[in-house]
Order: C-alpha cells, then structure tokens, then sequence
C-alpha cells in the first residue's frame, strides 16, 4: 500500500464565473425576454430570406429555361449551321443573355452576349471556357463568367440542334442582399424599441414586487426581540390584489405580520400576568409561612407570650391555607397536563342536591333553593369529587360575594345535548370590566393583594379550575352577570356521547410557570 501523502489538487473556483441566477429579478426578465425575442426575429428572417431566394431563383429558373428553348427555336432554322447565332438579334432578348452553340460532343462552338442597345458581342476564350462541360439535359447550373459576373445556365438538346442559354443572376442576388439588410434593420429596430418596452413594462409591473420586498425589510429591522411592538408597516391596499401574484404575496405577508403582532400583544400580555401572578402567588404562599414563623417564634420564647394551643391551632389553620393552595396548584398543572379525570357515571341531579344542602347547612342566612328540570337522565360521565368541588366552589362564592338574605338558585336541565347546572343569584353582579376575563388565570378583581375582611375570599383560583375541570369533562362554563342577577352555566355531554376535546384554558400553562389566578366578583371570588 502506498504511503505517499495525496497531492493537492488545485481547488475549482467559479467566482470568476457570472451566473445569471445570481441577478436581480427584473434583469433577468429582461434577458430571457431579449434573448427570446433576438431568436425570433433572427429565425423570421432567415425563413423570409430562404423562402424569398427560394422564390427568385426559381422565377429565374423559368426565365432561364425559356431563354433556353427560344434559343433552341431560333437554331432548329439552320440546323446545318452550328456557328449560327442570328436569333439573338430579334428582339424581345434580355439584356445579359447569353447563348451558345454546342458540338455534338458537347464543345462550344460559338458564344455570344447580349448588350444593352448593342449588337451580340462574342465571348472570349476565358469566357468560354466557364461555361464548359455542362449537359444538354436541361438541369440548371450556377457559372461565374469573367468580366459578366454570375450566371443561371441550362443547355437543351432537340433534333440534333444543342444550344446553351444563361441569365444574370445579379439582380437577384441584390434583391437578396438589399433584402436581408432591410430585413436586419427592421429587426434591430424592432428589437430596441421592444427592448425599451419590455423594460418599461417588467420595470411597472414588477414595482408592486418591490415595494412588497420593502416593506419586508423594514418589518425585519423592527426590534421584534423585545418591547412591545405596535403599528408594523402593512402592504398597502393597492399591492394585494389577490388576482396577481404580487397581490397574493403582499396579501400573505400582510397575514403574516398581523399574526407576529397579535403573537407578540399575546406574548407580552403573557408575560405581564405571569409576573403579576407570580407576585400574587408568592404573596399568598407568603402569609401563611409568614404566621406559621411568627407563631413558632413566639413559641421559642417561651410559653408565656401565646397560650401554646392557640398557636398550634393558628400554625395548623396556615398550613392548610397553604396546602390547599399547593393543591389547586398541582390540580391545575395536572388539568393543563391533559392527565384523565377519573370516569364513572354520575348522577348531576343528586350531586347538586348535596352541594346545596351542604351551602344551606354553612349559609343559613342565605335563602337556598334547588330546580329540576329532567327531561332527559341526569346522568354524565366523568370525575364525581371533581364536579362536586365545581358546583361547590360556585354555591360558596355566592355565600361569600352576596350579601345576607340573597337567593341562591342551582337547577339541573337535562335534554338531548346534555346536562346544564345553572347556579343563579341576584346579588350585586359582577362588574362589566371584570366580565369578560372572570375565568382567566391571570386576572383578578382585587388589584391590591390586600384581603377585605374576613369575607375576602380565597387564593382566586376557584374559577379557572373551575372552567378547566369543565372543560377536562367536555363541557364548558360560562357566566352572565348584571346587577340584580347573575348566572354560571356548566354544559356536560351525556353519558353516552362521545367525549369533545377540551377547549383551552385562557392564560399560559402551569407548566409554563404557575397557574393563573382568577377573579369573580370584587372581592375576588375562589
């Protein structure tokens, strides 16, 4: 095996090469374009040139052959005499012609010329001799005769009398030449002034193109890394026409853009309540270790500060606070996992028949009341202690969030598209501002994270998990609110439907970050 290192191989470059793909597009346009038009016009003229020579030389070759047998005429009147040219004498002979009598072995015996307004003039020696060895069958040759230029000549045979007739060919062949010149610069102008069109036009039509690419680039050098980023140049109107290509790609971008803006709105949005969330979530993880450390302090200095059995009850009472929290939590990053609920079938007329006896039971100043409405089985598929804790959640925020003496309605319809629990109020209502974004994570009504009393509600997380248990089961929630009444509709499938994919919960996952809080009605109902 050879050891001999590999030898360096000069490495191919081709920088110095031009490649046309490389170019703009609207130059190349204008070069397919030119190139395609200098081929046609070189191909029509050089089909006219061939197909007018074609037609010049065959009226020539008539007037050759009839040359030829007025001549062949002229000389069957003195056969006997081969030198006899006389016929070129009558008239009606084109100027140029020239005749000639043949041997029978076909030598040229005499040879003549016809002048213009002058009598025959015989053809010399070297003249002769131009027009030997041609075949008295009547074919048609091309001889270059000195000192007369080119000539169509053709010899003939009948009844033992050869004669030779030829004519110029120089009319035709500057009927060509002046031809083709004409036919040049007819192609050179067309093709400049083609040349220029084309330009104007590739230039017109493909400035929607540009100013698409222009506002591409100076959507690229928006900071869209960081801050928020509003008001995106947009393609105008005019340029997205979708009947054009150029309007279809303007049209596209335009799409585009407005989805970087909203992803961008959402993405900011995102991050402005994950923060605040984050602020909100570390402050109530934050009281109840703060009073479980203040209690236990306490306690290390000794009994004589806190009766020790009122401690332990409050460091109890925090730390199911903060367990209950940590479950929510957990609960919601597990609904957000698409973990399954468990499945059984559960009957939603006796589930909210117990959840209000048990609101009844904890809010007697509260007038509780219970409709039924079944006109189909009440039943559904799905997790029990997961609905119970969502009509639950929904009787005891109207406890807490109603003034005493409020009626509370929770009724169960049941039909062929499912089961519906309504839990209705007509308390103070929720406010307009606060309505639309009730079941979102990350919005609360209380701004401050100040409780208000001891009816202050909890952590603000019973409404998302809420819409997120509804919408783990294939249903959805949903809440109309105006002073005076106000109205939270769960829709269920029935228990043999088919389960719907569940619909999104507003606000970033928890396995994102955390869950989002959510706010009811001031003070925020969990």
């Amino acid at each position: 095996m050879s050891l001999r290192p590999p030898r360096n191989r000069p490495q191919r470059t081709f920088a110095h090469r031009p490649r046309l793909r490389t170019r703009s597009l609207r130059t190349r346009l204008l070069v397919f374009v030119s190139a395609t038009l200098v081929l046609v016009c070189a191909t029509m003229a050089l089909t006219t040139a061939v197909v007018q020579r074609a037609y010049l030389m065959g009226d020539l070759d008539g007037r050759v052959a009839a040359a030829a047998s007025s001549s062949l005429g002229g000389a069957a009147l003195h056969p006997e005499n081969e030198d006899d040219l006389g016929f070129l004498n009558e008239n009606g002979h084109a100027t140029g012609m020239l005749a000639a009598r043949l041997a029978e072995d076909g030598r040229i015996v005499t040879a003549e010329v016809v002048g213009q307004d002058a009598a025959p003039k015989s053809l010399t020696a070297a003249q002769i001799a131009a027009l030997a060895n041609i075949a008295t069958d009547g074919s048609k040759h091309t001889r270059t005769v000195p000192d007369l230029g080119t000539y169509r000549l053709t010899a003939v045979e009948s009844g033992g009398v050869r004669v030779l007739a030829g004519l110029p060919m120089d009319d035709v062949r500057h009927m060509i030449g002046g031809l083709v010149v004409a036919e040049a610069a007819v192609a050179v102008a067309g093709l400049f002034v083609a040349g220029c069109v084309c330009t104007v036009v590739i230039r017109r039509q493909l400035r929607p193109l540009g100013r698409v690419a222009a506002t591409a680039a100076e959507v690229s050098r928006a900071p869209l890394d960081r801050g928020e980023v509003i008001g995106l140049t947009r393609v105008p109107a005019r340029d997205t026409d979708p009947a054009s290509e150029a309007g279809q790609v303007g049209a596209a971008l335009n799409r585009m853009i407005d989805h970087v803006e909203s992803s961008l709105t959402a993405r900011r949005r995102t991050e402005e309540r994950m923060r605040r969330f984050l602020a909100d979530a570390s402050h109530e993880l934050r009281t109840p270790l703060a009073s479980i450390a203040g209690y236990a302090e306490l306690m290390n200095r000794g009994t004589d500060r806190i009766e020790p059995k009122l401690a332990w009850r409050r460091v109890s009472a925090e730390s199911a606070r903060m367990t209950g929290l940590v479950e929510d939590l957990l609960l919601l990053a597990r609904l957000d996992e698409g973990r399954p609920l468990q499945s059984a079938e559960v009957d939603v007329a006796a589930l909210v028949a117990e959840a209000v006896w048990d609101a009844r039971a904890a809010g007697g100043e509260h007038d509780w009341q219970l409709e039924l409405r079944l006109d189909e089985s009440p039943l559904v598929r799905g997790d029990e202690a997961r609905l119970h804790q969502v009509v639950a959640g929904l009787l005891s925020n109207a406890r807490v969030h109603t003034p005493p003496g409020t009626t509370v309605v929770a009724s169960v319809e049941t039909g062929a598209g499912g089961c519906a629990i309504r839990i209705r109020d007509d308390g103070p209502g929720i406010p307009s501002d606060l309505l639309p974004q009730v079941f979102d994570r990350f919005t609360r009504a209380d701004t401050s994270r100040a409780r208000g009393g001891a009816r202050g509600g909890g952590s603000g997380l019973g409404l998302a998990i809420a819409a997120a248990i509804a919408s783990a089961h294939g249903g959805r929630i949903d809440v109309e609110s105006e002073p005076g009444r106000t109205q939270f509709t769960i829709e269920l499938p029935p228990a043999g439907a088919e389960p719907a994919p569940p619909d999104p919960v507003p606000g970033p996952s928890v396995q994102a970050g955390l869950p989002a809080l959510c706010a009811a009605r001031p003070p925020a109902r969990g």
